[in-house]
C-alpha cells in the first residue's frame, strides 16, 4: 500500500479523502502524525492556496502529497466568502458564526445561488516542478434554515435541488458522488493513473 499525507487538519475533509482513496490501496495519512505546523494561506485562489500546502506538507513528512483548498462561493456576493470560507466570520474558525454571517449577508437577496470549488493538488516531493491538479464545483443554493445533522461547514444551509436536500441531509456515499470534492479527487485520481504514478 503506498502513503500519503494529507495536508489537512480538518476532520470532515480527511474523512471524505481516506473513503475515497482506500480502494486504491492509498494510505491517506494526516499531517498532524508528522507535526506538520500549520501552512500560510496568504493567496487569494483555491490553487496557490492548496500547492503552498502540498509542498508544505511533503517537506515536512517526507511524503507525497495531496492538499485541498475548498470553499463556498456565492454568486450574489461575487464569489465571496471563496478562499476565505473557513473564517468567515473571523477567529476562532466558527461553524455557527460562519452561517450566521452568510445568512445576515444574504438576507433580502433572491438570488440563491451559489457552489462549493475543490482544488486538490498532489506533488511527489516539495519541489516537484509538476504538480498534478484538479477541481470539482457542486452547484446548489442556499436555504434561510439549516437542514441535516451530517457533514460540516455550510452544508446544513446548502440545498441540492435534484435531491430536494441539503449537503447535511445527505448519507456520506452520496454526497461523496456527487460533492466538489468527490469530483476533484476522482479527477486527480484519473490524472495520476494516466501519469502511471498510482497504480
Amino acid at each position: 500500500m503506498s502513503k500519503l499525507v494529507i495536508a489537512s487538519g480538518n476532520a470532515g475533509k480527511l474523512r471524505e479523502i481516506a473513503r475515497i482513496l482506500a480502494p486504491l490501496d492509498i494510505q491517506a495519512v494526516p499531517q498532524s502524525e508528522f507535526d506538520v505546523p500549520d501552512c500560510p494561506e496568504p493567496h487569494i485562489t483555491f490553487v496557490e492556496n492548496c500547492l503552498a500546502k502540498a509542498r508544505h506538507a511533503s517537506a515536512h513528512s517526507g511524503l507525497p502529497a495531496l492538499a485541498d483548498d475548498s470553499g463556498i462561493c456565492i454568486e450574489a456576493l461575487g464569489g465571496a466568502p471563496g478562499v476565505f470560507s473557513a473564517r468567515y466570520a473571523g477567529e476562532p474558525k466558527s461553524d455557527q458564526r460562519n452561517n450566521e454571517k452568510l445568512i445576515a449577508a444574504l438576507a433580502g437577496e433572491a438570488n440563491r445561488r451559489a457552489h462549493y470549488t475543490c482544488v486538490m493538488v498532489y506533488v511527489r516531493h516539495p519541489d516537484d516542478p509538476e504538480p498534478v491538479i484538479a477541481e470539482g464545483r457542486w452547484h446548489g443554493e442556499i436555504i434561510d434554515t439549516p437542514r441535516g445533522a451530517n457533514g460540516f461547514g455550510y452544508d446544513p444551509y446548502f440545498l441540492v435541488p435534484q435531491f430536494g436536500k441539503t449537503g447535511a441531509e445527505l448519507d456520506e456515499d452520496t454526497k461523496n458522488d456527487i460533492s466538489h470534492r468527490g469530483q476533484a479527487l476522482r479527477d486527480l485520481v484519473d490524472k495520476l493513473r494516466q501519469l502511471k504514478r498510482i497504480g
